[in-house]
């Protein structure tokens, strides 16, 4: 059970919603805080959260991040693309001075939900709050009695955005740990077609509790980036909803480097016939890392197809956690999904559970998991060796091949470049080999 009084000094820090809210974002955050009261922090007595213990997190105080200091410059600028719209936050709110907007397409809105919240409040209301699940998320429903500020992506019907959307989530050094609770929707209307990043970075001790969601309408194609850089001494916990209409096509590239304890959770549902999702992951930890990964596909309706490969490299006393469900309905006939989990252990103290999950109601579909747990290949290594490459910079090697497989998915040249750059400077310390 958790401390009711520790319940009540979070929601306490919630800050007041911008002047004119509408009374749907504070009926929002009545029902947040309802359900928060109410379930609290998970425990290892559920199933979905058994590998991963919040009592750190649940036991330390946390005050509210002030709204900006003079650490959140250099930490934007090591974080830049340097391409399209980038919208940044510091510690949970929007900073309108180190952000870059740009022009956009008629009936585009690419903003902080602060302001949306005030200007244009009608085109959020049958999407803020519908799809996260705050019914039985207790970290959502938290996010949900905070809410106050993120990003907002509003596309109209048959609008393409070719350059890509930024959503930089800054947490800067304070003289006491700090928890912000960002908040993105995404709502990409019949064949509209953008890509958007998270991207979240941050120097100290703090919490960043996220919560996103996406509506595609029929035939819409989004890519969404997610790359968590957190400090090492931070906590981070993310849920990700998307509801797809007929023939849409969702993207996600999940990239985990930072935290000492971060989890996503990442969940579709196939809304119509025909909709298709790729789901890519990759995620390192060293030291005493904790990184958790769980994802859900729900094929509601015919015909719909879905790809999911999640890749780790664990080193050091580092452990990880992938549980992935494909779910295929009675309706859902024809659906044809894939996914598989692989995972590299560095070390002997390095440890995954990994959870794989099928479970189908429908005769007529083609579904295959699977997972893979294993060392470096010693032939690979011993050819290597065999011309003139060092034992340590042989396992390198391997091991950046290993997760370039999915650094190459990224089509977002800035970003991957960023992610090339993140891996090569990560590799060295986790396998002994020189830089």
């Amino acid at each position: 059970m958790s401390d009711p009084a520790a319940l009540d000094r979070l929601l306490a820090l919630a800050r007041p919603l911008p002047a004119g809210a509408p009374a749907f974002a504070g009926a929002l955050r009545a029902r947040g805080r309802a359900r928060f009261a109410a379930l609290g922090f998970p425990t290892t007595r559920s199933e979905d959260w058994k590998y991963t213990n919040l009592t750190p997190l649940a036991r330390q105080t946390f005050a509210a991040a002030p709204a900006a200091n003079g650490a959140a410059a250099a930490l934007v600028a090591g974080a830049r693309l340097g391409a399209g719209i980038e919208l940044v936050f510091v510690n949970g709110r929007y900073a309108a001075d180190l952000s870059t907007p740009g022009a956009l397409p008629a009936g585009v809105v690419v903003a902080s939900l602060a302001a949306t919240l005030t200007e244009q409040p009608g085109r959020l209301e049958p999407h803020l709050g519908r799809l996260a699940d705050l019914e039985a998320d207790g970290m959502a429903a938290l996010n949900s009695a905070c809410v106050e500020d993120g990003a907002v992506v509003l596309l109209p019907d048959g609008v393409a955005l070719d350059a890509p959307v930024h959503c930089l989530f800054v947490s800067t050094p304070c003289d006491a740990p700090t928890v912000s609770h960002p908040r993105t929707l995404i709502v990409a209307g019949a064949g509209s077609r953008a890509t958007v990043i998270e991207h979240y970075v941050g120097a100290g001790v703090y919490w960043t509790n996220a919560v996103t969601e996406i509506a595609l309408g029929a035939g819409a194609d989004l890519t969404h980036h997610r790359v968590q850089g957190e400090d090492v001494r931070a906590f981070h916990l993310a849920a990700l909803a998307a509801a797809q209409g007929a023939d849409s096509h969702f993207t996600s590239h999940a990239v985990s480097f930072g935290a000492a304890l971060s989890r996503g959770d990442l969940a579709t549902r196939f809304e119509a016939a025909g909709a298709a999702c790729r789901f890519d992951g990759l995620y390192l930890a060293d030291g005493a890392q904790h990184v958790d990964h769980h994802t859900t596909i729900d094929h509601r309706q015919p015909r719909g197809v879905s790809r999911e490969l999640y890749k780790g490299i664990l080193a050091g006393r580092a452990s990880g956690v992938f549980n992935g469900k494909v779910l295929v309905r009675p309706d859902a006939q024809q659906t044809d999904a894939q996914q598989m989990n692989r995972t590299l252990l560095l070390s002997d103290d390095a440890q995954i559970d990994t959870k794989p999950q099928l479970e189908i109601f429908a005769d007529d579909v083609k579904c295959s998991h699977g997972a893979t747990i294993g060392q470096l290949d010693e032939a690979a290594i011993f050819y290597l060796r065999g011309r003139g490459i060092g034992a340590a910079d042989a396992r390198r090697l391997l091991i950046h091949a290993f997760a370039n497989e999915l650094v190459e998915r990224v089509a977002v040249a800035p970003l991957r470049r960023q992610l090339e750059t993140a891996l090569a400077a990560r590799l060295p310390a986790m396998t002994g080999a020189t830089a």
